[in-house]
């Protein structure tokens, strides 16, 4: 099977007079296209670029520092891929759909994806809030890795092992940072 990148340009415009397979397919494609790929896309990057600055802040000035700077990168992180990912293509080329609705999908999937890690500094103790946001990134990436196999047919073996690895680099940079 084509990689979904490749399938773009034979979306036909209409289903009226195709069997119900190409139908079908026809609109499982454009729901990856224009929604999940959209959607993957921000909950990687809110869930992977937000954790070097969270966990740096933790350890350099605790809990409530890495709450506000978990929010504040969640919500800068959303407004970027948002922007970037509704600029980058009308989707009158590609197929991908409506650059706003795409934007939207995008912005809002990186601000949960950034922000359900620094919800655990809440916790005033940074030790407990680091752990719980330990787990809480773990469950993040397994989910990623979850939808990357049920709707990019990437192997769950593979996806855990990519998707853990960009997290494990990001985390320790955090981490040497907030040590320095």
């Amino acid at each position: 099977m084509k990689p979904v990148s490749e399938q773009v340009l034979h979306l036909p415009t209409s289903t009226k007079g195709v069997g119900p397979d190409h139908a079908a397919d026809a609109e499982r494609r454009r729901l990856v296209l224009q929604r999940i790929q959209p959607g993957l896309v921000g909950l990687i990057d809110g869930t992977i670029s937000t954790l070097a600055p969270i966990f740096a802040a933790a350890f350099l000035a605790g809990s409530r520092a890495a709450l506000l700077v978990g929010l504040a990168s969640a919500l800068g992180a959303a407004i970027s891929m948002g922007l970037s990912e509704g600029l980058s293509d009308d989707g009158s080329v590609t197929g991908r759909g409506s650059s706003l609705s795409r934007g939207l999908i995008t912005g809002g999937a990186t601000f949960l994806g950034g922000t359900f890690h620094a919800l655990p500094f809440l916790i005033g103790n940074v030790s407990t809030a680091l752990a719980v946001a330990y787990v809480v990134v773990a469950i993040e990436l397994v989910t990623i890795a979850y939808v990357r196999k049920r709707f990019m047919s990437v192997p769950l073996p593979v996806s855990l092992v990519q998707v853990t690895l960009g997290g494990v680099l990001v985390a320790v940079v955090g981490i040497l940072v907030g040590h320095a």
